[in-house]
């Protein structure tokens, strides 16, 4: 397999830290979001994927996956073990609840695509994109506190899918120096996964297009 990324891209972190977890191996392909105007808009890389969005997962076949929720999706039920989602239909629900909160609530309204806008577009000083910013992981992660578990990871012992949205949106909260002190929940959680070493292959600062 082949995984179209970018070192700082939370959506293509998320796929990695599955991927580790799973025990996968995958060929990295950068593809910068910045150099040359951006590479995810060149002809080469649409061919690849016509959103021009990263990630993209090309499989052995040569069969192309995007969008990273469906990625995700993919792996659980092609590589069931070990599990992302727990068996009980309930418990799936709050984890994917918390997955949600990220990808669909909180991620899309930071993404290069809406920040390059408001500060081009719009011509909205850099404060207040950073307010922007803060106002939305802010509210996102008072939920997120609200609903994961009172120890181990979001939902237990083990790593699971809302793990895996949680820690590359705290990557990105920290680079944007958004407050984080009153989510002791959630930072019991990146403590550990921290600590993983699938956490830790997938780190953005690991990865061979790292700047």
């Amino acid at each position: 397999m082949k995984l179209y990324g970018y070192w700082r891209s939370t959506s293509s972190y998320r796929v990695r830290i599955a991927l580790a977890l799973k025990g996968l191996a995958v060929e990295p392909i950068p593809v910068h979001l910045v150099r040359g105007g951006g590479e995810q808009l060149q002809p080469d890389y649409r061919a690849v994927n016509p959103q021009a969005r990263l990630p993209s997962l090309a499989l052995d076949d040569g069969t192309v996956l995007t969008q990273s929720p469906a990625i995700l999706e993919y792996l659980e039920e092609r590589y069931p073990d070990p599990p992302l989602l727990p068996a009980d239909p309930v418990a799936r629900a709050h984890v994917r609840a918390v997955a949600a909160i990220v990808g669909c609530d909180i991620h899309p309204l930071h993404n290069s695509g809406p920040l390059n806008h408001l500060r081009g577009d719009l011509g909205i000083a850099e404060p207040a994109v950073q307010a922007w910013i803060a106002r939305w992981i802010g509210d996102g992660f008072a939920a997120i506190e609200a609903l994961i578990g009172a120890d181990g990871y979001c939902f237990g012992p083990e790593p699971g899918l809302a793990d895996v949205y949680l820690v590359p949106q705290l990557y990105a909260a920290k680079r944007f120096a958004v407050p984080l002190h009153a989510y002791p929940k959630i930072a019991r959680v990146d403590a550990l996964c921290e600590a993983h070493p699938a956490f830790a292959a997938a780190h953005p600062a690991r990865q061979p297009d790292a700047e």
